[in-house]
């Protein structure tokens, strides 16, 4: 660290070495120095005696001397970082005021090393290290700006500076110097925008301040770092809904670049490609275009890439690209359905299952071919097999895909024939809401209709498992939920219209269905009665009272 010695000598013009005039207390801060240099090992130079030394040098008006404190600052800075108090940050604060570009680089260097620390990061912007940081990135000097880029960077991880460096008027400079010939300026300035992107707020100023077609313009950089800055900046824009239909009016190749880096070298480009891609398809427009730019096979082999946060931006994005009807065929076709069965057992990520379960009932929605595909892929099959034992937030999802797969009628006998309701009796007890409503839903769906070919399914499941499709009938009658008592009712009306003997019979002869079928017509007359007499007549077919009177009335009627 022996960079102070050069203090001691300057040269004259014919080369020779010529004492420089320093005052009294100038030399004793350089003999000082000079002794702790000799120790450095065991000098903690943030303390009094090393720190009133560089002080000293830091306030005298020989260049050479305040070149000196800064280089030594940047040296000790590099090796020992750590939280500092405003005695230490002072000093350096006025070597950045220096019009000297030497000093200039080494005070940036020096305070960009102690804004990695995060207590350091706030005092620095508290100080008002900002503004001659913000004047340094424009210097001439690509040194300079370089440090001075690489300090508010590190500023800029720290969530209070955030909105501070986005008003300094920061992010002007920072989005011209991402397009340096410099490629260290280049990482730093796109790295500072990138930390800029966290917040609505901050991402508005970025945008406001013209960053956006930079962004999309570097995409197409040769540097892995800069790609990265970029597509993750970029990912985080499109969070927000009014600058997704910004970027899709103003940046017309954003979804094609996007597309191509998912074929990157770089597995974190890659990923923030997808990411990026993932957060853009959340509008229907941006899903339509990823198909049409050729982004299926770039997600379809992603998804079986050994890499997980690669594997999980991928799903996440084919998830919002299936919510579009028109995509639906066009992804089964691509061959998606048997990654997609194959991420079902991906047990170390849920998120990645739900993801999945997710993508697979969008796929399923609205065609009686796709949800054939997806039962020969063994989608049902393997639900079935993982629903009872996988994460609350997994079965949220299978039990949506249950409910959306009993709807269609043309899949009922597969879904009898995979003893579906084997798994969904017990997921009607489940404390979740949402899960038991699905379940349900799905079950009274089967018991829809009920031709004499299937009955013998309904029959088998009547009182098994967990007490079967009769305890399932009783709870739901009893539950003080007009959405279950409406869901009960509904499927003994469906079970009764069945026209089965066996099945008609096992209702009819049940004292306990009918005490609660007779127990909710006589509630449900006086409660509708009265809101009858309260309401208009335009709101009575509103109320839900009204409709489970009714419901109970069609039913005792068909039981006679």
């Amino acid at each position: 660290m022996g960079v102070c010695c050069s203090c001691l000598s300057s040269r004259s013009s014919d080369g020779s070495h010529a004492p420089l005039l320093l005052a009294e207390n100038e030399r004793e801060a350089i003999s000082a120095l000079l002794q702790y240099l000799e120790n450095r090992s065991d000098v903690d130079f943030f303390s009094n005696g090393p720190l009133k030394a560089l002080s000293t040098l830091v306030y005298s008006e020989n260049i050479d001397l305040q070149r000196s404190a800064a280089l030594a600052f940047a040296e000790i800075t590099e090796k020992d970082v750590r939280e500092v108090n405003r005695d230490v940050l002072e000093p350096i604060l006025i070597l950045l005021q220096s019009t000297d570009s030497e000093v200039q680089r080494a005070a940036c260097g020096a305070m960009g090393n102690l804004a990695v620390n995060t207590e350091n990061k706030i005092l620095i912007v508290e100080m008002g290290g900002l503004e001659p940081l913000i004047r340094h990135m424009m210097s001439t000097n690509i040194e300079v700006q370089c440090n001075a880029v690489g300090c508010i960077t590190n500023l800029a991880t720290q969530d209070d500076n955030k909105s501070k460096i986005a008003k300094s008027g920061a992010l002007i400079p920072l989005t011209k110097l991402a397009k340096s010939k410099d490629i260290r300026v280049q990482r730093n300035s796109t790295g500072a925008l990138l930390n800029m992107t966290h917040s609505h707020e901050n991402r508005q100023e970025l945008v406001n301040a013209g960053a956006v077609p930079v962004l999309v313009s570097l995409l197409s950089n040769d540097d892995a770092d800069v790609q990265y800055y970029c597509t993750t900046a970029l990912s985080n824009i499109a969070v927000d809904e009014l600058n997704r239909k910004r970027l899709a009016s103003t940046e017309p190749k954003l979804v094609s670049q996007l597309v191509n880096l998912m074929d990157s070298p770089s597995p974190r480009v890659q990923c923030q490609a997808t990411l990026a891609l993932r957060n853009l398809a959340s509008d229907s427009g941006y899903q339509v275009e990823i198909v049409r730019t050729g982004g299926l096979p770039h997600l379809v082999q992603l998804l079986t890439c050994n890499h997980q946060p690669l594997v999980l931006a991928a799903v996440a994005c084919i998830r919002n690209i299936s919510i579009h009807p028109l995509n639906e065929a066009l992804i089964i076709e691509a061959g998606f359905l048997k990654p997609l069965v194959g991420l079902l057992d991906y047990t170390d990520l849920e998120e990645i299952q739900c993801h999945a379960v997710s993508t697979l009932r969008n796929l399923a929605a609205s065609s009686e071919k796709n949800r054939t595909a997806l039962l020969a892929a063994g989608a049902v099959d393997k639900c079935k097999e993982l629903v009872l034992k996988v994460p609350l937030s997994v079965q949220l999802e299978i039990s949506a895909c249950f409910a959306i797969l009993a709807l269609a009628d043309d899949l009922k006998p597969k879904l009898y024939e995979s003893h579906i309701i084997d798994v969904l009796i017990p997921l009607t007890f489940s404390e979740n809401g949402e899960v038991c409503g699905n379940s349900a839903a799905a079950l009274a769906n089967l018991c829809s209709r009920v031709s004499n070919e299937h009955k013998q399914y309904i029959l088998n499941n009547w009182s098994s498992p967990d007490e079967g499709i009769y305890g399932f009938l009783l709870r739901f009658l009893q539950s003080d939920s007009a959405t279950f008592e409406h869901i009960a009712l509904w499927t003994i009306l469906q079970l009764l219209e069945s026209n089965n003997q066996e099945i008609n019979s096992l209702i009819k002869d049940n004292e306990s269905i009918l005490s609660g079928i007779k127990n909710l017509s006589a509630s449900q007359q006086l409660q509708s009665q009265s809101q009858i007499n309260q309401t208009t007549n335009d709101d009575q077919y509103d109320d839900p009272k009204v409709e489970l009177y009714n419901l109970t009335q069609q039913i005792l009627q068909i039981l006679g």
